[in-house]
């Protein structure tokens, strides 16, 4: 049950959701769980989160002439000119806890490749869970 708390909240962490991993985490490890789990089940659910906003990044063009929509046309051009000067590397710092998921979710906008995708946010969420 713990752990599938832990993967629960490190899914909500890694979207758009106002959620935090870290605490909950952190006392997992002063309790004394192995680290080895703790990770798995972390990057695991972080990673799938990324993968929820990449599906939602994916459907922004569909999307962003709703008038409930939060991200305006200009925010979308900044962020596809952020992109295409940095590139893919950039989803290497969707572990980012400021601005981390929305580079997820303009990964899903750029339309980079899924298997592209999850391999680099599997490398960044792993990554991060050891700093």
């Amino acid at each position: 049950m713990v752990y599938l708390s832990l993967f629960l909240t490190s899914f909500a962490a890694a979207t758009l959701l106002p959620a935090y991993s870290e605490i909950l985490t952190g006392t997992l490890v002063v309790q004394g769980y192995p680290m080895l789990w703790l990770w798995v089940w972390a990057t695991l659910g972080n990673t799938l989160g990324s993968v929820v906003n990449g599906v939602i990044g994916r459907q922004i063009d569909r999307l962003k002439h709703k008038r409930w929509f939060p991200i305006s046309e200009a925010q979308l051009h900044k962020a596809r000119n952020s992109f295409n000067r940095y590139g893919q590397w950039s989803l290497l710092l969707g572990w980012l806890p400021l601005g981390g998921d929305a580079l997820t979710l303009v990964g899903g906008v750029m339309r980079v490749p899924g298997s592209t995708l999850l391999c680099w946010w599997v490398l960044a969420k792993a990554c991060a869970m050891h700093l």
